[in-house]
């Protein structure tokens, strides 16, 4: 690996920087702390420093030279809602918050590229570093470019980058096109009447109308949409009654839907909505139906996922830049690549084996209680920001 030698110094002062964060970790839109450290460490190197954007975010711009390009690099900062069962000098301070999907190394990584970037300045242009809040489930990408992230920090492309366990350590993943999914909920309500148990006929059960609703959504999946078309629905959820000797007069469905392309979203959505009334009307039960669109799917831009695969691969070698393959998971740079051409890759976090001792029994995998982040990253994180900003904005 072509570590820049500079940053490789420096690591040990970005593991203490991620291991403090990982200590205090904050939910979405809680990053007060978080926010006040970047901003520090930023105003420290030289850096202009604003704030205020989608609430708790953080932007530093680093200018050089009189070429009007811009580049953006986006690091979330926000922790989940978890019981943390590391026990190492680092855990969590904070019961039920965590940092359990590595967005304490991403803050690392960016503010590693920042200090080697104010220092050097070896480009012609404008760094815009997006420090952003509420990542897991708080739409913050989209909180920042509603604030004006992009009329106030115009740039040519924007990238980020997520730690991926199982990928090995001096690994990356880019690929071009949907690397991720849209992630989007329901809620269903089957309103029938209630009724004795072992009197069915003077009620309408919500029950077995919500099982046949259940079981024809997949039909959505195998007969309705294209084969080649990805979709995911998940029922997550099923409540109704309360006494085994009661028809319950509603039962409620819940769960997620997923996918690659808005079209597919559009007729997912659309079907659904047509199962759940006229199953419900079949019936005699009323219905209500709520479809909530999270986060759109997350889409490289070929241009831009080239260049930044040609500077992994001068950092890392081919063999070590692997195809990205698509994940059903959900990713709110969306919002930002929606807004400007860009790429989202995966940084390899190994398998585990870099957990100190201390670490919970589980696998260190993302959102699990026993996860941690690999400080082997740190350095390599940071030299891919640098290289890419270098290539983006060559002098």
């Amino acid at each position: 690996m072509k570590v820049i030698d500079a940053i490789a110094e420096q690591a040990p002062g970005l593991a203490a920087l991620r291991r403090d964060i990982h200590a205090h970790p904050e939910l979405s839109f809680e990053e007060f702390r978080t926010a006040d450290l970047v901003a520090r460490q930023l105003t420290e190197w030289g850096i202009e420093v604003h704030r205020g954007l989608g609430r708790t975010g953080v932007v530093g711009v680093i200018r050089h030279g009189t070429s009007q390009r811009a580049i953006g690099l986006r690091a979330d900062m926000d922790a989940l809602p978890i019981q943390e069962f590391n026990r190492f000098a680092h855990t969590s301070q904070h019961p039920g918050k965590m940092h359990a999907c590595g967005h304490d190394g991403h803050v690392a990584m960016l503010l590693g590229a920042a200090q080697h970037l104010s220092r050097h300045r070896d480009f012609d242009g404008t760094v815009v570093l997006i420090f952003q809040p509420a990542e897991e489930g708080g739409g913050g990408a989209r909180e920042m470019v509603r604030d004006g992230l992009f009329e106030r920090f115009p740039v040519d492309a924007v990238f980020g980058v997520h730690n991926w366990p199982g990928l090995a350590v001096g690994q990356f993943a880019i690929g071009a096109g949907p690397v991720m999914a849209s992630s989007n909920e329901f809620k269903i309500t089957v309103r029938g009447k209630g009724s004795h148990a072992a009197l069915p006929h003077n009620g309408i059960d919500p029950v077995p109308i919500a099982c046949q609703m259940v079981q024809a959504f997949q039909t959505i999946i195998t007969r309705n949409k294209k084969p080649v078309d990805a979709g995911v629905i998940s029922v997550t959820m099923v409540h109704a009654g309360e006494a085994t000797n009661v028809v319950p007069d509603h039962c409620v469905i819940q769960g997620t839907v997923r996918t690659f392309t808005l079209e597919v979203l559009d007729l997912i959505e659309q079907r659904m909505r047509t199962i759940a009334e006229h199953t419900c009307a079949a019936f005699g039960a009323a219905c209500e139906f709520e479809f909530s669109r999270n986060y759109p799917p997350t889409v490289n831009d070929p241009a831009a996922t080239q260049r930044l695969r040609e500077v992994a691969v001068d950092i890392v070698g081919e063999a070590n830049v692997l195809p990205q393959e698509p994940t059903m998971g959900a990713e709110d740079f969306s919002f930002m690549l929606m807004e400007k051409p860009g790429c989202y890759a995966f940084i390899g976090n190994g398998d585990g084996v870099h957990r100190e001792m201390g670490h919970g029994g589980g696998p260190c995998m993302l959102h699990n209680p026993s996860y941690d982040f690999n400080d082997a990253l740190l350095p390599l994180g940071a030299t891919l920001w640098v290289r890419l900003v270098q290539r983006w904005l060559a002098a």
